[in-house]
């Protein structure tokens, strides 16, 4: 039995197959991004998404190799030691995955605060995993606790005495994350689960002793087992491969991760949108084609509203179609979103009821550009004039995507947000809407 346990967690836990490397050279995006990548990986056999499936095929590896390990003789086989390097494994493995999520929840990167998009946005035109991460998105603080607790978990696997400690904290963390990624329809759930096995074998090394001790008051022997190292080069060796993993998943990724957080969210591009744009706008006139369309909710071609982002951002309402890009798993963005990227983005994945585009300006002839953000839209451009008119008014004029002509006049609406209100009222100690 010790044999399968043995090849199966090694096999999952050591980096194996190809996606491994190419991440391992993939520097593009900085080393946030670099090292995130590295600690989300996981066996994959079948497709680039993870599935169970792939533990099954671990599970016959595993069992082959153990079939084929007891026909040989071992009767020289050191098993304490062989566990042992196997709780080392495991437990470095899984103080990566954690600190790597830890800290872009501790500064508040995996779920950014909504956008003005976002914010209206009706509840049913997200997606479940949409919402979770919008509802995580509000309280930073929050977010920050949860990567100090998972932070917490992950350091103190680092050192062998503390080890059980650690997953005494993460197996109920672990666990919340696994069950929400279920309940809303999350892509994490196969690797938190993976997460989750690892946790439970490390535990098991002291759980007897902990039920006896706790839950029966008999007295329970400490496991005295240690690796005696005799050569010096070994003592060396080990000192400088720990050292090397606090310095750069604890100390570089940190700082790197804190100074990602510094320079702006990573989930929304940093090019800046029209200077004094940025707001809510009802569409108080439209024409397509030179015919005025009243205001219709079930109209697929009228707008109903538009937002400008601060950044180079319009999201369209309207009643038309959109296909969703349902983004479930983790990724942080390969650049620095200064604009253009063909990457699924966070401010469009798993939304519906708005269209999005990223915009240019050419503020000598005062035209917009726009893009369609939706990979399923590629090919789709507006070119259009604006004029702003006072009041907060902007006219905007132009070719649609099907090259008809559009007007649109768009009057600002001073909406008021709970969310700012509250952070407000956090600095003046009241809240008023």
């Amino acid at each position: 039995m010790f044999r399968f346990v043995f090849l199966y967690f090694l096999i999952q836990a050591l980096p194996l197959d190809a996606q491994f490397f190419v991440n391992l050279v993939d520097f593009n995006g900085g080393y946030t991004r670099y090292l995130f990548n590295l600690s989300h990986y996981a066996p994959r056999f079948f497709g680039p998404e993870d599935t169970f499936v792939n533990w099954g095929v671990v599970l016959v590896f595993a069992a082959i190799g153990s079939v084929v390990w007891s026909f040989r003789n071992d009767s020289k086989t050191d098993y304490d030691q062989l566990y042992y390097w196997l709780r080392v494994i495991l437990r470095y493995r899984l103080a990566l995955g954690v600190i790597a999520y830890g800290f872009i929840k501790l500064f508040p990167l995996q779920a950014p605060l909504p956008s003005i998009s976002n914010l209206n946005t009706a509840y049913g035109d997200h997606t479940a995993w949409k919402l979770f991460s919008l509802s995580l998105g509000i309280v930073p603080n929050y977010e920050s606790f949860l990567g100090a607790v998972e932070l917490a978990g992950g350091l103190l696997l680092l050192n062998r005495k503390t080890a059980t400690i650690g997953t005494l904290i993460l197996l109920p963390f672990l666990g919340n994350v696994f069950f929400s990624n279920l309940a809303y329809e999350g892509g994490e759930y196969v690797y938190s689960g993976l997460l989750i096995t690892f946790a439970l074998v490390l535990f098991a090394f002291d759980a007897i002793r902990l039920f006896r001790l706790l839950s029966l008051e008999l007295p329970a022997s400490p496991n005295r087992f240690h690796l005696v190292l005799n050569e010096q080069w070994q003592r060396y060796g080990r000192f400088a491969l720990k050292s090397a993993f606090i310095l750069f998943t604890v100390l570089l990724y940190g700082f790197t991760t804190y100074s990602t957080y510094r320079n702006g969210s990573v989930r929304f591009p940093k090019t800046p949108g029209l200077p004094g744009a940025a707001g809510l706008y009802n569409v108080s006139e439209f024409r397509v084609g030179g015919k005025t369309l009243p205001y219709a909710k079930n109209d697929p071609v009228r707008w109903q509203d538009v937002v400008f982002e601060t950044w180079n951002t319009i999201s369209i309402k309207s009643n038309r179609p959109v296909r969703i890009v349902n983004t479930v798993t983790e990724k942080l963005p390969a650049t620095d979103r200064t604009g253009g990227s063909t990457e699924e983005d966070y401010e469009f994945a798993g939304s519906q009821g708005r269209h999005y585009y990223r915009y240019t300006v050419d503020p000598a002839r005062n035209l917009l550009t726009l893009k369609n953000s939706n990979p399923n839209y590629a090919a789709e451009t507006l070119q259009l004039t604006y004029t702003k008119a006072g009041n907060g008014q902007i006219i905007l004029a132009g070719l649609d995507e099907k090259r008809d002509s559009v007007y649109a006049v768009l009057d600002k609406i001073n909406k008021k947000y709970l969310i700012d209100e509250a952070a407000k009222a956090g600095r003046r100690g009241s809240l008023k809407l």
